[in-house]
Formats: structure tokens, C-alpha cells, sequence
């Protein structure tokens, strides 16, 4: 076995990067307008709750790190493999089933499942070589604040409130990665996450993180379109999900099974990847940006809020807000440190692996990872796709 490499060395502060937030300049004022978040309701109020301790939901950054390290060196020639191939899907649109079928043949929702997995069965632990161990970009809440950790905090918080959550409900995670997101609900709310994913290493990881801190979650491997889900009637007390919804095939379906398995009067919170009203399909450059973008957010369906909030109400939901959850409606600044630390990490790995001292597919891989960073950027800034978009709705 190849010895290790020192883990990079972390980001300067906030403070000390010259990265801010700036108006955007590429949307025309009709673009600006038509992009504005609508609100049926009035957003529940805010009520701030002291600050919990949250020690138990956060992994020692460095255990993390070399856990996914030596993950990641020993890696199979199949898996690194398979994990490259997988990124046919992101060439791909749900919306688009000819094309679907024309790349991945009759039995395309399989094959797109089969893609998922040994493309998440990687990730997973590429993302937690860095700060996005939960493998997402958080909006901005904390414009003062570039941390890409404190800002998932702080959103995931914002769950729990939007919720309504309190000590005894049962709330369901749809997408639930390694299990940390529903691990920091669970202690600011008291509630039980039961979390659902499709790849069977994030929710081994997800189980042995929550035993070891005594949490009390549950998790589920399940395909979110292999429909009904494995709940009852009226079981669950609130329901979120955090950039999951362009995996699933069928959304108005999903939206249908959640309002099935939530209580009524019960909540549910949509954070999500949405292409915004300025985007224009048949521009030749957004089109460009759109292309290199999906892959690197692993990004299938494109869906707009009007879409999923049609596709809410068809379901018997009561849409109260929808809206950009970042500050500004920017989340350019996280992108930014995001992508900055693992261009740092790259060449870190680009130089060990020349030197051998690590073996190549550590270099293919992050490589892969590090791909147009700066394209999300600029379509981030141009207003014309978010990840950040925010739906809280309540089962009629």
C-alpha cells in the first residue's frame, strides 16, 4: 500500500479571500423581473431558537478525510471505470425519452439507476476530501460568512423551523447522502429522520456515523422512482429534500407519494437545482454553459419552480413560499471557495501522482471532479439556473 499524502492545507478565512458577492449583469431587466420568487402565502415567521451544541451531528473533518482517502486509493479499475461512464447520464434530460432510449436502450430508468450508483459510490467520497462532504453547494445565508460547513448549518436549520418540526415527529429525507444533514435536524429539532438514498456505501456510511453518535436515525436504500415508497399513509410528520428532485424521473408522482405518507397540515421543504426564466435554449452560449454544468452538479431532469410548483399543487399541496434561499440570490461566493480548494487539491494529487507516490486514478478522478467549476459560476451570476431555489408547501 502506497503511503498517504498530508492532507492539503485549508482555505485562508473568509476574510482574508478577496471572492464577494456582486450584482448580476448578465440578466436583462425583464429577465430580472419574470425571475422573481412568488409567494402564495406569507413565509411562516421565524422564531431563532437557542443555538444547539453541534458537536455530535459534525464528523471530525480529519477522520472524514482520510476515511474517503483510503477509500479512494483503493479503488477497483471497475469502479473508477464505471464511475467515469456514468457521467453519460448528465448528457441526458428526463424530458427528452427519445433520447433517453436512443443512448441507454428500452430499459433507460435502470440503466440511469445503475449510473447513479456507481457514480454516487464515488462522489461521495470525493466530496469529502474537501468541504462539501454533504455534497451540496448551501445558499447564502451568511452573506459575512464564506464558509461552505457554517451555511449548510445554517439552511439545514432553517429546515427544522420551516417544518415546524418538534421532539418526537418523523420526518422523512429523500436523498440523504452520508446521513449528516439528518443527523444536524435531528439535534436542533429532536425529531427522527428517516433517511432514503439509492446507494447502499452513502447509507452504510450514513448508519455507522448515526450508531456512533447515538442519534437515533433510521436509513433505507431506495431508488426514489421505484414508486410506492416504503411508508405508510399519513406517517410522517415533514419531508425535505436537498438538491435530489433532476434524479427523479416522474416528479408530479413523487409529489403525489409524499402527500400519501405525510400527515395532513404536515410541511414539506424543496431545496433544489431549477433553471430560472433568463435561461434561453436556444442560446448557443447558455446552451454551452447548461452542458458543461449538469455534469459537474449531476444534474438529469432541468426543471423550473413554476414547474414543481404545478406539479405541488396537482398533488394536493398548498405552495406558501418559493423563493431563491441565498442572499441576493447568489451563490457564486461558495461556488467559488468551493471550487477553489479542489483546484488546490488537484494539483496536491497531480504532483504526487507524477511523482508516484500515488497511484494515476487518484489524478483521473479528481481531475473529473475539478471539470467547469467556473461555468457553474457564470450561470450562477447570470441568473440563469440556481441550486439554492427554496419550496416550503403544506399537505392540504
Amino acid at each position: 500500500m502506497m503511503s498517504a499524502p498530508p492532507a492539503p492545507a485549508q482555505p485562508p478565512p473568509p476574510a482574508a479571500r478577496e471572492t464577494t458577492a456582486t450584482p448580476r449583469t448578465s440578466s436583462t431587466s425583464s429577465d430580472v423581473a419574470a425571475a422573481k420568487p412568488t409567494s402564495v402565502a406569507a413565509p411562516r415567521k421565524q422564531t431563532r431558537k437557542p443555538k444547539p451544541s453541534r458537536t455530535k451531528a459534525s464528523a471530525k473533518r480529519s477522520t472524514t478525510f482520510w476515511r474517503s482517502f483510503k477509500y479512494l486509493l483503493d479503488l477497483t479499475p471497475k469502479q473508477v471505470d464505471d464511475f467515469m461512464a456514468s457521467y453519460v447520464i448528465y448528457n441526458l434530460d428526463w424530458a427528452d425519452e427519445v433520447g433517453m432510449r436512443a443512448t441507454l436502450g428500452e430499459t433507460y430508468a435502470e440503466k440511469v439507476g445503475d449510473c447513479l450508483r456507481a457514480y454516487y459510490g464515488v462522489l461521495n467520497h470525493l466530496c469529502a476530501l474537501g468541504e462539501v462532504e454533504k455534497m451540496y453547494i448551501p445558499p447564502l445565508m451568511d452573506p459575512g460568512n464564506l464558509s461552505v460547513t457554517e451555511n449548510q448549518l445554517l439552511y439545514e436549520e432553517s429546515i427544522a423551523n420551516d417544518l415546524g418540526l418538534k421532539k418526537g415527529d418523523c420526518v422523512l429525507d429523500l436523498g440523504c447522502g452520508r446521513g449528516r444533514v439528518a443527523a444536524h435536524v435531528a439535534q436542533v429539532s429532536e425529531a427522527r429522520v428517516t433517511g432514503l438514498n439509492i446507494d447502499p456505501d452513502q447509507v452504510q456510511q450514513a448508519r455507522e456515523f448515526d450508531e456512533e453518535r447515538g442519534i437515533g436515525n433510521e436509513f433505507v436504500v431506495r431508488d426514489m422512482n421505484a414508486l410506492p415508497l416504503p411508508f405508510e399513509d399519513s406517517s410522517m410528520d415533514g419531508f425535505y429534500e436537498i438538491q435530489a428532485l433532476s434524479l427523479c424521473r416522474d416528479i408530479p408522482a413523487l409529489f403525489a407519494e409524499i402527500h400519501r405518507i405525510l400527515r395532513p397540515g404536515a410541511r414539506l421543504s424543496l431545496l433544489d437545482w431549477v433553471r430560472l426564466p433568463a435561461y434561453d435554449p436556444s442560446n448557443e452560449k447558455h446552451a454551452e454553459l447548461m452542458r458543461r454544468t449538469k455534469p459537474l452538479i449531476g444534474a438529469v431532469g432541468t426543471p423550473s419552480p413554476k414547474e414543481l410548483e404545478a406539479a405541488l399543487r396537482k398533488a394536493g399541496f398548498v405552495v406558501e413560499r418559493s423563493d431563491n434561499a441565498s442572499v441576493g440570490g447568489l451563490q457564486a461566493p461558495l461556488i467559488e471557495e468551493a471550487d477553489g480548494w479542489f483546484r488546490g487539491l488537484r494539483k496536491v494529487v497531480g504532483g504526487l501522482v507524477r511523482c508516484r507516490v500515488l497511484p494515476a486514478h487518484l489524478k483521473t478522478l479528481v481531475d473529473r471532479l475539478c471539470l467547469d467549476g467556473q461555468a457553474f459560476v457564470e450561470m450562477d451570476r447570470g441568473g440563469l439556473v440556481s441550486t439554492s431555489w427554496r419550496i416550503v408547501a403544506r399537505r392540504a
